[in-house]
């Protein structure tokens, strides 16, 4: 009974750890650049768009697939640092633990 009351109290204190990520999640901006720094999209580490930065000499009717392009391009880096920042910070909190192949957790 001793070993079930030790990891009652392990999984509530991830639990607790979880809700802090979440929090710490919303609020850790990751940048995403594309065309030499012409194109930046800052988002949160929970996927969250926060600012698009465009430099005015891509806005010329004539360039605007390339700006599309950027735009997407930026996006996916952006998108993918966040993905690496839940990543470390999950290891964090579960301590290295791996969790199980398609276990996904609600962020």
């Amino acid at each position: 009974m001793l070993d079930f009351m030790g990891l009652m109290k392990q999984a509530q204190a991830m639990q607790t750890k979880m809700a802090e990520l979440q929090t710490e999640l919303d609020q850790t901006l990751v940048e995403g650049e594309a065309g030499g720094g012409l194109v930046k999209v800052t988002m949160t580490a929970k996927g969250a768009l926060q600012r698009l930065a465009i430099d005015p000499s891509l806005l010329k009717p004539e360039e605007s697939d390339i700006l599309e392009d950027l735009i997407v391009t930026a996006h996916a880096q952006a998108r993918a640092k966040a993905e690496e920042t839940l990543a470390e910070k999950m290891k964090q909190v579960t301590g290295g633990l791996q969790l199980p192949p398609g276990l996904k957790l609600p962020f």
